[in-house]
């Protein structure tokens, strides 16, 4: 071996043999017990009066789906084209390899020999409240597991907007639609 190479693998095992001290460090990991406070305990709490920001969740509507403990049959925000959109995509993304594209729950995991969930468009689903969906995407239910800190919470009451425009699209019926389009598709037939 040259004196080069020998000097460059004494230096490497020196760094090798440093990272393995840093494995073991001095630190305490949350709720360790520490003798250097009085109360014995290394996690510290906030200071009095202490205010989080940005994470108050002060509208129990937009994050819960819930007002007084109930269901919410309205939605926090108006429901707009690009919201269902954004739903659409949203659904699309997380939610129709179970539950498939119309929502009937044959999706692509039914497929592969997994249980079927329950399909949208019966008619316990069709009555519940939108705070019920936005609470099975939030915590999930049954085999489903929870989404809460996968999807952001506009991004979840979108998905259940989309739930809603799939339950009125397989069991819509022609006296639902306004009068003046209800005339275009008579004429059109």
């Amino acid at each position: 071996m040259k004196r080069g190479a020998a000097g460059r693998l004494f230096i490497a095992l020196l760094f090798l043999g440093a990272c393995n001290d840093m494995k073991v460090q001095p630190k305490y990991t949350p709720l360790d017990p520490s003798p250097f406070f009085a109360d014995g305990r290394s996690t510290r709490m906030p200071v009095a009066d202490t205010v989080s920001r940005g994470n108050l969740r002060l509208d129990d509507h937009l994050y819960t789906g819930k007002v007084n403990g109930k269901f919410v049959e309205t939605f926090p925000f108006p429901i707009t084209s690009e919201i269902l959109n954004r739903g659409q995509e949203r659904y699309a993304i997380f939610c129709s390899m179970c539950h498939g594209a119309t929502g009937d729950g044959n999706g692509m995991i039914v497929q592969r020999g997994f249980k079927a969930p329950a399909s949208y468009h019966v008619d316990r689903l069709r009555n519940e409240s939108a705070g019920y969906f936005y609470d099975v995407i939030t915590n999930g239910y049954g085999i489903m597991y929870s989404y809460g800190d996968r999807i952001p919470v506009s991004d979840r009451w979108a998905i259940v907007a989309y739930i809603r425009a799939l339950q009125l699209s397989q069991n819509g019926r022609l006296l639902d639609v306004p009068q003046p389009e209800r005339d275009r598709l008579e004429r059109s037939r």
